[in-house]
């Protein structure tokens, strides 16, 4: 559920939500669990428990570039306790101070799995590490590696700032082998700023007061931390961009270092078999063809995989990759423009997917919790995921990448209601972070299309959709554009007349638009039936209680006669996708397929799949 609560367009909240006023509160207390310090969980997950200082998200972070190995790890993973302060933004940090304070992470701060359970403006983090020796032997170089940090990080290293980054959903590094001691512990300090509602930056549905649409915040370091010897020039990125033929890859790097002199090789692997091969300076795409190519799909999620080799000298860097082989576009269908997947009609049948979670909040309490949403998703029967106002860490892109499931990317909202308050430099700050998190999804096989506005939230102006649209379509012409989801409402009402797609909300809905001379159509947003669980719901929070149904067998029927809408009426229409509010209930909203804790699946998985399979069957048909 997007829509701020207000009645909008075509019955679209039904009037209840106005009637109601968000004034029912959670039915029952939750089931109680204790995490690794003691406190009780508001609300446990079937993994609470497994979550320990000594096993915090142990996996190696980033699969599209890793460099670890069985025999020589070549990485530390530093996820696990800290110390921690509150800051009042004043202060300089502690330098050689122990603070009284600690937090897991990577685990924001307002969650109670970081052990802080509160949030602050401005925070300090500090570790002591032993660097192996390894790391810095033959003239090596150590980065440090953040997944990502809400809001603006300094890091210092040993009293030296090495890095400051601003933009909360993407990741940065720095390289600290200057700042490091020749022995002995090294002292690593973050100041983070999280201005939850007092700037206007990328804050998604965080809110220091959350209610109906709206969730608990997520500040300070909420992705892993590691540290890694590489050589001074080393691989910073690698993208893999299928090409038009689906014989080929266009190969992209960015580099750590001086490129001079440095030589790209990458080696692709089909089921361990050598399939194609490409050299070339290094930072210069590179063309690697693929011999008997077998195309990425929902219905195939296969994925090559790449060993590549920068070398400067005598110096080599050697890390591994994966890409799946699939292209996706807007084509005339039977006289309609439709979106077709490697060149077939494809109805992209979605749910939508928050990211949240009880105990972590924006961060899954395991790996194996965060492969759990997007596999439930392909068990019910989806074949695509809107991945709403919010950035994943680069494992959640992995699984969807594995499991076959289609990616809508969001952006991340700036706050809502303060269209006609944001500064030149707040628009160019928006424009520069989405710029950021293009470049930095680039090269993940199941996202296909990219949505730089939700509803007109944060949208200063109807051209501004259309900009966002263009600037996107630059960085990235091998995606979609979904220049706004939910023409139809709420900020700054109206179609920019931009991008692929014609994207409508509706709810109960579904709604059922047609294709334009230009784009593609689809529902962005409909259903949203809600049924809360007791016993399995977030406490002392308001309900958004649109759409309510009196039980599991309505919620059932009520589902299946929704999605038949689109099989038998939108089809017929030109539509080309759709996406269900939503997968898992969050904190007021009880509108999921499966509770807040996952521990409830509120639908008959039988009957969802074989509606949802029936429906994409009927628009995959020319």
């Amino acid at each position: 559920m997007t829509g701020n609560g207000r009645v909008r367009g075509a019955g679209i909240l039904m009037g209840m939500a106005t009637a109601m006023s968000f004034a029912s509160m959670a039915m029952a207390a939750p089931h109680q669990a204790t995490v690794w310090n003691g406190k009780v969980a508001p609300l446990a997950t079937r993994w609470t428990a497994e979550v320990s200082p000594g096993n915090a998200l142990p996996e190696y972070p980033r699969p599209q570039l890793a460099r670890p190995s069985l025999e020589h790890p070549q990485w530390m993973n530093l996820n696990g306790l800290w110390q921690y302060a509150p800051g009042d933004g004043q202060g300089a940090p502690p330098f050689g101070q122990t603070l009284k304070g600690q937090v897991l992470v990577p685990y924001p701060i307002e969650s109670v799995l970081s052990g802080v359970q509160k949030h602050a403006d401005f925070m300090f983090y500090r570790r002591l590490v032993n660097v192996p020796a390894a790391f810095t032997a033959h003239g090596q170089h150590v980065r440090l590696n953040f997944g990502a940090v809400d809001h603006d990080a300094t890091v210092y290293v040993n009293g030296t700032q090495v890095a400051r980054h601003t933009g909360g959903y993407t990741s940065f590094s720095a390289d600290i082998t200057p700042a490091l001691r020749p022995h002995g512990p090294q002292e690593i300090i973050v100041a983070v700023h999280a201005p939850v509602d007092g700037a206007n930056v990328m804050v998604g549905k965080q809110r220091l007061k959350p209610e109906g649409i709206f969730y608990t915040a997520a500040s300070g370091i909420w992705q892993s931390v590691w540290l890694e010897p590489v050589p001074a020039a080393s691989l910073a990125q690698l993208n893999f961009i299928p090409a038009r033929g689906l014989d080929a890859f266009t190969v992209t790097s960015r580099l750590h270092g001086r490129r001079e002199d440095t030589t790209l090789h990458v080696i692709a692997y089909a089921d361990g078999r050598t399939v194609g091969e490409a050299s070339g300076p290094a930072g210069q795409p590179l063309h690697l063809a693929i011999a008997h190519p077998r195309l990425w799909s929902p219905q195939d999620p296969f994925l090559y995989t790449f060993k590549a080799t920068l070398t400067q000298g005598d110096q080599r860097d050697e890390a591994t990759s994966y890409a799946g082989l699939r292209t996706i576009a807007v084509e005339k269908v039977g006289g309609r423009n439709r979106i077709v997947l490697n060149g077939k009609p494809t109805f992209l049948l979605a749910t939508l997917d928050q990211g949240y979670w009880p105990d972590g909040i924006y961060t899954a309490p395991t790996d194996a919790a965060l492969k759990f949403d997007i596999q439930k998703t392909r068990d019910l029967g989806f074949n695509t995921i809107r991945k709403h106002i919010k950035v994943e860490p680069a494992r959640w892109y992995y699984w969807a990448d594995r499991i076959g499931l289609m990616v809508w990317q969001d952006m991340p909202a700036l706050p809502t209601d303060r269209n006609d308050k944001l500064s030149d430099a707040d628009k160019a700050a928006f424009r520069a972070d989405v710029s950021s998190i293009v470049e930095h999804l680039k090269g993940e096989t199941s996202i296909i299309g990219w949505i730089p506005f939700n509803e007109g939230w944060g949208q200063w102006s109807i051209p501004a959709a259309a900009e966002l649209a263009a600037q996107i379509k630059q960085l990235d012409p091998s995606r979609l554009v979904d220049a706004r989801s939910g023409a139809n409402c709420c900020d700054t009402k109206g179609d920019p007349h931009a991008g692929d797609v014609y994207d409508v909300h509706d709810y109960q809905g579904p709604g059922l638009p047609s294709p334009d001379a230009e784009r593609a159509a689809i529902d962005g947003e409909h259903g949203g039936l809600t049924l809360g669980i007791p016993g399995h719901v977030w406490p002392n929070t308001p309900i958004n209680p649109y759409g309510a149904v009196k039980d599991r067998a309505a919620l059932n029927a009520g589902y299946v006669a929704n999605t038949a809408v689109l099989r038998d009426k939108g089809v017929a229409r030109g539509m080309s996708g759709s996406v269900y509010t939503q997968i898992t209930d969050v904190e007021g909203e009880h509108n999921g397929l499966f509770t807040y804790d996952r521990k409830i699946e509120k639908v008959d998985e039988a009957k969802v799949r074989a509606i949802n399979e029936a429906t994409i069957r009927a628009g995959g048909q020319p």
